[in-house]
């Protein structure tokens, strides 16, 4: 009996049918394509992580030799310990694999205590770990980026779920009279449940494969095209598809579970409903607490008062969309607005400040400057109109409240800039970090008579200058004169030494065209390379540095063509690494856009989740709002103005979200503004207005097509036979 009864229905209510399995299908290609995207996301940053930094989750740096890693690898939880040969050089590296990382932040403690080395020579792998959701005990404040898209990807794969669970509800709610019908007949509870089941099962196993399996399709699509976009990223290593088996395990199991409470819940509350009382269910919507809609009924009368109560009535139902449309909506607004503040950011600071500064750079790593002897083949290459030969270096020096400039000390002196307490010198004068920038001796020579100081190699130049952080802000630095320009040389403070004098040749506001940005509060010095030799060793970096600029207007074949003419001159004599400013540039706005694309991507996707719901809900409740809208035309309503109540209906679904998203946007547009220090007339200039535009137009399109289709089917319909009494398919 119960199977001819399901069949009959399946075959009476075909469309019914085809909007639960669509649902279903739906649910689950996105609930499958956002789990395999995110699990390849994840695994792609461990990789890249592993590449950059090594796989190893703990680190001891320390005296040791072969016979500790044997006593290492005694750890129950160790699977592996070896001496990083790279990075080995006074002191042994020996990098730690765990078979349990969880416990890395107890074991480590344990290993250092049995080997004797100090707590601060470990080393864990945070970045690493963190991927993983292990983070320091002790730390107060966790890495909270990965647990927080953690969380966003829950809710949608929640909303996503609850699209089956939403769509059965509301065919379950529908049948309340006729179960009632069954029930006073004599069908108990456990026939209906066993009822609702099996026509549940029929309705969703295909659909939840098919779906399953266009995710998981779509997924290796989308991966397959981002490695094609993005191939001639610097630094990018290609993403290969990977799928768990736990991923389809999940999703499967969830919407298992989702299906079953669809059909047991009403089955449950059928129960508790005395046959009377599930018979005389009138069909259609209903207000616990009637409240009138003040807007609404205030612009459009009585209409207005009729679309207000049918949303409060189906609020519970259209909860899911509500959410995903403003969650999609300001996502995109505040994604758009933040990639636009960061392109204005990135080109005022970045690619604008430095566009004169820079063609190509070449650092030739693990060679002093002196070791370098290809400078003058580079400088014959054709198309290079400059070009400066430098390494880096840092000194401290001594300053003397006699020598900060009379502006400095104005506003309390280098303490009161830097808000720290500075350092002190054998004599008690203030120290001062002096980032050094040694320069050939050609480059330094004409760097000389470019600011009118006499070309000698005897001596420095000094930048007098330092940013006056209390009356100006980091996008629009104002500075002043750091030091008095009356001193000859500068007393450079080595520690357990005697002070050296450096003679001074000159001081200067404008430095030489370097890419090279220099901290707040340093003392800036310009050294050439012969006085660097006759000074004494120093700390510096082992890389020199060669700065290109080619003819005004240089385009990227130009620069190509310099970069490739340095590779040949390089070839595999150095370890080195060449970029160029165009090229660079390139890649940066690839990387925006296809930052934007999966973002976007994904605020599109939350939309689709809210929208499907809204068609859901909106097709589902025809046969309820059947009967609703009868009665509206046995009172006497046309069909003009049922329609009408239709269109309010779906302006206010459609405009909430968006009338939630604008204050929203503005208020977090205002702060990341104030926070940059940009000009807002600039941010208007380039507002992302037309994109957001049109994610708005959107989302009022669809709403309006589910409400238009749902409308239309109400409306084509038999006034006599709706109020016709239920009979049983």
């Amino acid at each position: 009996m119960w199977k001819n009864y399901s069949e009959g229905y399946l075959k009476h209510n075909r469309k019914t049918c085809i909007s639960i399995m669509t649902a279903a299908f739906g649910a689950m290609m996105f609930l499958s394509l956002i789990c395999t995207i995110a699990f390849n996301l994840w695994k792609y940053e461990i990789e890249r992580i592993e590449l950059e930094e090594g796989g190893w989750q703990g680190r001891i740096i320390s005296e040791l030799s072969e016979n500790d890693i044997e006593k290492i690898q005694q750890f129950k939880d160790v699977e592996r310990a070896e001496i990083n040969k790279d990075l080995s050089d006074e002191k042994t590296v020996i990098d730690i694999y765990f078979k349990n990382m969880r416990t890395i932040y107890s074991d480590m403690p344990e290993i250092a205590g049995y080997l004797g080395v100090e707590e601060e020579e470990i080393q864990y792998h945070a970045r690493l770990l963190s991927c993983y959701f292990i983070t320091d005990p002790q730390d107060k404040e966790p890495p909270l980026l990965l647990p927080f898209f953690a969380v966003i990807l829950f809710f949608i794969c929640l909303s996503l779920i609850l699209i089956i669970r939403n769509s059965f509800e509301i065919s379950m709610r529908s049948r309340i009279r006729q179960f009632g019908i069954l029930s006073g007949i004599g069908a108990t509870p456990r026939q209906i449940r066993i009822c609702l089941l099996q026509e549940a099962a029929v309705l969703s196993i295909l659909p939840i494969l098919l779906g399953t399996a266009a995710g998981i399709g779509g997924s290796f699509g989308i991966i397959k095209a981002v490695n094609h976009f993005a191939e001639n990223v610097a630094g990018r290593h290609p993403a290969v598809f990977q799928y768990h088996p736990l991923i389809l395990l999940i999703s499967l199991f969830l919407a298992a579970v989702t299906v079953f409470l669809s059909a047991w819940i009403p089955a449950g509350k059928l129960s508790r409903m005395t046959p009377m009382e599930a018979v005389r269910n009138a069909e259609g919507l209903h207000l616990k607490k009637r409240k009138r809609s003040m807007i609404l009924s205030g612009i459009f009368g009585i209409r207005g008062e009729l679309a207000g109560n049918a949303l409060k009535a189906q609020n519970r139902a259209y909860r899911i969309s509500n959410v995903s449309l403003v969650l999609s909506f300001l996502s995109f607004t505040l994604m758009m607005c933040f990639f636009t503040l960061s392109d204005i950011s990135t080109r005022y600071t970045y690619f604008e400040r430095y566009q004169d500064t820079w063609d190509v750079m070449a650092e030739i790593k693990d060679t002093e400057l002196a070791d370098f002897d290809r400078m003058q083949e580079i400088r014959e290459l054709p198309g290079i109109r400059d070009s400066i030969l430098y390494q880096k270096a840092e000194m401290r020096i001594s300053l003397p409240r006699d020598w900060q400039s009379r502006q400095l000390l104005a506003l309390g002196g280098l303490e009161a800039l830097t808000g720290n307490e500075a350092e002190k010198d054998r004599q008690g004068n203030d120290t001062v970090t002096s980032p050094v920038i040694i320069m050939d001796d050609e480059s330094f020579l004409k760097y000389c008579r470019q600011i009118g100081a006499s070309p000698e190699l005897d001596g420095v130049v000094v930048l007098n200058r330092i940013w006056d952080s209390k009356n100006s802000n980091f996008r629009n630095r104002k500075y002043i004169p750091f030091v008095k320009e009356n001193k000859t040389a500068a007393s450079v403070d080595e520690e357990g030494e005697e002070s050296k004098e450096i003679p001074i040749l000159a001081y200067t506001q404008d430095e030489p065209k370097l890419r090279e940005e220099y901290a707040d509060y340093a003392l800036v010095q310009f050294m050439p390379l012969s006085l660097w030799k006759n000074i004494g060793d120093h700390t510096g970096e082992t890389s020199a540095y060669v700065r290109i600029l080619g003819r005004q207007g240089i385009d990227l074949k130009e620069c190509s063509s310099i970069e490739a003419g340095i590779e040949k001159i390089l070839d595999t004599s150095y370890d080195y690494e060449i970029e160029n400013r165009i090229q660079e540039r390139i890649s940066n706005e690839e990387m925006l856009q296809g930052a934007k694309m999966i973002i976007g991507g994904f605020c599109i996707l939350i939309a689709v989740i809210g929208i499907a719901n809204i068609f859901s809900v909106t097709l589902g409740f025809v046969q309820q709002r059947k009967r609703e809208f009868a009665q509206y035309l046995s009172v006497g309503m046309t069909p003009k103005d049922m329609r009408s109540v239709f269109c309010m209906e779906a302006f206010v679904t459609a405009g909430r979200p968006i009338l939630i998203t604008v204050p929203l946007t503005a208020a977090a547009v205002t702060f990341m503004i104030a926070a940059s220090h940009l000009d807002p007339e600039v941010f208007v200039r380039e507002a992302p207005v037309v994109p957001m535009l049109i994610f708005a137009a959107a989302i009022i399109v669809f709403v309006a097509l589910a409400y238009y289709i749902g409308g239309r089917r109400v409306l084509n319909c038999d006034l006599s036979e709706i109020l016709k009494d239920d009979t049983l398919n």
